[in-house]
């Protein structure tokens, strides 16, 4: 199908990890070139769901939707509803049972089938699901619409090899599927012809990429290749596995210097005994040890990490353990998760449940705990200059307290002050700021009232070019990355996370007023409420 026989408008909701949102410029991407236009704030003629299987409550957040979508489809004729993603996969037929609303149910392996899918939902008047066991087409090679013109994802393997027994996601993603590195790096060039000046690699366990074609130092190549692309600024990837980080892939990032100064290397726990029990194939010495040689390679680097609290059978001791753990790896901010139970994993059948109000008091004392340690660490940058890619939409108090934000190179998010008679830089642009103040989850860079250094890019460039293709406004005459405009705020920026404000996790995670709550991106969404 290429195109509708009238303009129906769309929206996509995505809940959970970067590769959603990810998949949910995919699903966008494939709507639009079957001629669907996005709602832009007004009622969506189909509205699509791209779920999350990660947590419990997941489930709950899905059907609750659904069920207020129920009554908004009553009084709007034609409207289609369509569930995707990993839940989706998992669930299959249960959610046409709970909800026979839902027009299209399609799972991990053929995002690129929705626009049919719907189509022939409307032609039959009857409920479509199509569930594939394996990957129909790579998702990267789909059409796409980014929800940010100077950054990107690019997805350079799907699916997971690990057994890790709390997951559920190589049951739902399927084995590990790698792409071939010609591919991946047409599609980095693809992204900076366009105007991008920073990419992230994107992979369920990303640095084991090249175990599907043999050449397990291919991911070190690939960094090593993607820096040479000429424009590309900045290159981070997420999220990594400890048991197959190599150091190899430390000197890739060492010696790349767009490769950037970050690092998010997921814990899950500091007791080599729940480690074990997990299924997890390293344990806390070896951990450590990794970032002590990243940090020798890279002393600026800045390291986020998820931990687990409450898996079956911790004990005080095993928390004890990942408290020291915590402490002694000085991450720059931890994504705390309270374990629940996923029906289909093995952890979902172990002995010793963790009662929920111990998991809570521990994690409790793990968020107190990493929120000192991210203002600790965050102190120790105040006086530093920083150069930070200028984002829209990353402060919630921009307007009120007249300030930009950005984010430096290591991805902390820093609000700055945009001096009086400066220009103003666009999303894209390119500042210098000092840092003058830190809180655990933000930093501040307050003017002494000179002037603000501003570099402007390609990337700005085509921020305004898509300002005047939205406004149907042509581009002026002779624009280019030479001068920053006084344009006013838009909803583009950094990759968007269409999900709730932040609960449950919150604290950990670092949600509050000033921004998203995270000093480094993780393969989470940092605004997302399934992790509490």
């Amino acid at each position: 199908m290429s195109t509708l026989s009238e303009t129906r408008t769309y929206e996509v909701r995505t809940y959970g990890c970067q590769m959603n949102v990810h998949d949910s410029e995919r699903l966008s991407g494939s709507l639009e070139a079957a001629g669907y236009v996005p709602a832009d704030g007004v009622e969506a003629d189909v509205v699509v769901i791209n779920t999350c299987a990660v947590r419990e409550n997941a489930d709950n957040k899905l059907y609750g939707n659904l069920g207020h979508l129920a009554s908004v489809k009553r009084r709007h004729e034609g409207m289609q509803i369509a569930v995707g993603g990993c839940l989706a996969q998992k669930d299959k037929n249960v959610i046409l049972d709970k909800a026979p609303w839902v027009d299209v149910v399609f799972g991990t392996h053929n995002m690129g089938s929705l626009p049919s899918l719907l189509e022939r939902a409307r032609h039959n008047d009857e409920a479509q699901i199509e569930i594939l066991e394996s990957l129909e087409t790579f998702p990267s090679t789909l059409p796409t619409k980014r929800d940010s013109t100077f950054s990107g994802w690019v997805s350079i393997s799907v699916g997971c090899n690990n057994t890790c027994t709390f997951c559920i996601v190589p049951a739902l993603r399927g084995k590990e599927k790698d792409r071939r590195p010609g591919e991946i790096l047409a599609e980095i060039q693809s992204l900076v012809d366009d105007g991008a000046l920073e990419v992230t690699l994107l992979g369920q366990n990303v640095n084991s990429y090249g175990v599907e074609f043999g050449d397990r130092l291919a991911f070190g190549k690939l960094l090593r290749a993607a820096g040479q692309i000429e424009g590309l600024e900045r290159i981070r990837f997420t999220s990594p596995h400890p048991a197959a980080f190599t150091d190899d892939v430390i000197d890739a990032m060492a010696e790349t210097p767009a490769v950037m100064p970050q690092l998010h290397m997921p814990l899950q726990s500091g007791s080599d005994r729940i480690l074990r029990a997990m299924r997890r194939s390293y344990r806390s010495a070896k951990f450590l040890g990794i970032l002590d040689r990243v940090r020798e390679k890279i002393p600026n680097a800045a390291i986020s990490t998820d931990i687990i609290v409450g898996f079956p059978g911790e004990t005080e001791e095993d928390f004890q353990e990942t408290l020291r753990v915590v402490e002694q790896a000085r991450f720059a901010s931890a994504f705390t998760f309270q374990y629940s139970i996923r029906p289909g994993t093995p952890a979902a059948t172990l002995p010793d449940q963790v009662p929920h109000a111990i998991v809570q008091e521990r994690y409790e004392r793990l968020a107190a705990l990493q929120e000192r340690i991210s203002l600790e660490e965050n102190q120790g940058l105040v006086g530093r200059r920083v150069e930070l890619v200028v984002a829209n939409g990353e402060g919630r108090k921009d307007t009120a307290t007249h300030r930009l934000s950005g984010r430096a190179e290591d991805s902390r998010l820093v609000h700055f002050e945009l001096p009086a008679g400066s220009p103003r830089p666009r999303p894209g642009d390119v500042v210098s700021v000092v840092i003058t103040q830190a809180a655990p989850f933000h930093l501040l860079a307050d003017s002494d009232g000179s002037p603000l250094a501003v570099r402007a890019t390609r990337a700005g460039d085509a921020w305004d070019r898509a300002e005047a293709e939205s406004c149907g406004v042509p581009t002026a005459a002779g624009g280019s990355a030479t001068s920053p405009t006084k344009v006013g705020p838009v909803s583009l920026g950094l990759p968007t996370l269409r999900v709730g404000s932040a609960a449950g996790a919150a604290s950990a995670a670092g949600a509050h007023d000033h921004g998203p709550g995270v000093s480094t991106v993780p393969i989470y969404s940092p605004t997302d409420d399934l992790r509490g």
